[in-house]
């Protein structure tokens, strides 16, 4: 099983998406009951409880997550001398990778990095000189030997060129990432659809973006006998190439990826934070390997045609609704886009592979790490 265990909930960043969102949306109506807006910022359970948890399943993953995880160092560390995990990620903005000893840093098998593109974009989000920062971190930590994978992990708005900015993060001679996953900020708040132009954007940038983006995804493997992980690409791909067009969530919230809040109780995923409704066990008495799982009938889009590739994008969305459904429809377009340009691809993908300039187990990944394949 997977686990994000949230550290805390405090973050050193207001960024645009996030926390100028949050500020936006304040006077919107949530309709969700039962919300515990007392839970502590950080962590308040025994270690030893997290151990004895984790111990009853031995592929048991921990994902550090929050607010940002690299605040709360002596809880990181002492958790990681405690547990025997299968593996250890993080997600993180990166600011204080240059605070955790090397020692640790190295024994992650995944970092997933907070950066949308190049600097004037990543700033622009994020907060002035972040992006400098972030990447001599990088720099650093692959000077003191981290071989894992490093994933830049982007939030795509409105200011995004997702086309240039995904290849800025692969291409770019200041530091290279082999691995890119992007999530749209789509949904997840009450007012901001009526304030922003999505719609337009999507369809005037974002899926001709999409569409050149694919193309290159495949040209490379063509010339350079490589398959970049471009994670929404990359999860389609595995799935069309594999036969496994059925999918649960493809996040695998509340199934089997699961987030571990500061109380110790267990929700889908951190976007569940506090609601009671969606508790489904805690580290003190539940075990990892028969917790309560969320069930598919609850999404309103299983009759849709691509739902098996698609799995229904967000269990959050769907379930709070915070979008109306013209707006939802939207997502939908986007998501239906992404799929057919890399269905469309398949041939030619398949192609290449018989010239074995790339082979099958190339298109493979650790699944449930914190890409949620559908943006």
């Amino acid at each position: 099983m997977f686990f994000h265990l949230m550290l805390t909930t405090e973050c050193n960043l207001k960024c645009k998406y996030c926390f100028g969102e949050a500020i936006e949306d304040f006077e919107e109506d949530f309709e969700v009951d039962d919300i515990d807006y007392s839970l502590p910022k950080t962590v308040n359970y025994n270690y030893q409880t997290l151990k004895k948890f984790c111990s009853k399943d031995p592929d048991c993953v921990l994902t550090f997550y929050g607010g940002e995880p690299l605040l709360r160092l002596r809880d990181l560390k002492n958790i990681m001398d405690l547990n025997a995990t299968k593996m250890f990620m993080i997600q993180t903005n990166g600011l204080f990778l240059n605070n955790l000893d090397p020692d640790y840093v190295n024994r992650f098998h995944t970092i997933l990095v907070s950066i949308d593109g190049d600097a004037s974009l990543t700033n622009h989000y994020r907060g002035k000189n972040t992006h400098r920062k972030v990447i001599d971190n990088l720099k650093l930590i692959r000077k003191n030997s981290f071989q894992g994978e490093l994933i830049a992990r982007m939030t795509v708005m409105e200011k995004t060129d997702i086309y240039k900015q995904v290849r800025w993060l692969l291409e770019n001679k200041d530091f290279k990432f082999s691995s890119v996953h992007w999530q749209l900020n789509a949904g997840f708040w009450g007012s901001d659809y009526q304030r922003r132009d999505f719609k337009s954007w999507s369809n005037s940038s974002y899926i001709p973006g999409v569409k050149k983006l694919v193309k290159y995804w495949v040209d490379h493997m063509d010339y350079s006998n490589e398959v970049l992980k471009i994670y929404p690409f990359l999860g389609i791909a595995n799935s069309l190439l594999f036969g496994e067009e059925k999918s649960n969530l493809r996040c695998g919230g509340g199934w089997i990826n699961y987030t571990i809040q500061t109380d110790g109780n267990i929700i889908p995923c951190p976007t569940f934070w506090g609601m009671r409704k969606y508790y489904l066990g805690n580290i003190k008495y539940s075990n990892p390997l028969k917790l309560k799982k969320i069930h598919l009938d609850l999404l309103p889009c299983i009759d849709c045609d691509i739902f098996g590739l698609c799995g229904g994008r967000c269990l959050y969305a769907n379930i709070t609704k915070r979008w109306n459904k013209q707006a939802y429809k939207q997502v939908c377009k986007n998501t239906k886009e992404l799929i057919e340009l890399v269905k469309k691809e398949v041939p030619r993908i398949k192609e290449i592979i018989n010239l074995k300039k790339i082979s099958l187990p190339d298109f493979e990944f650790i699944k449930y790490n914190g890409c949620e394949i559908i943006p």
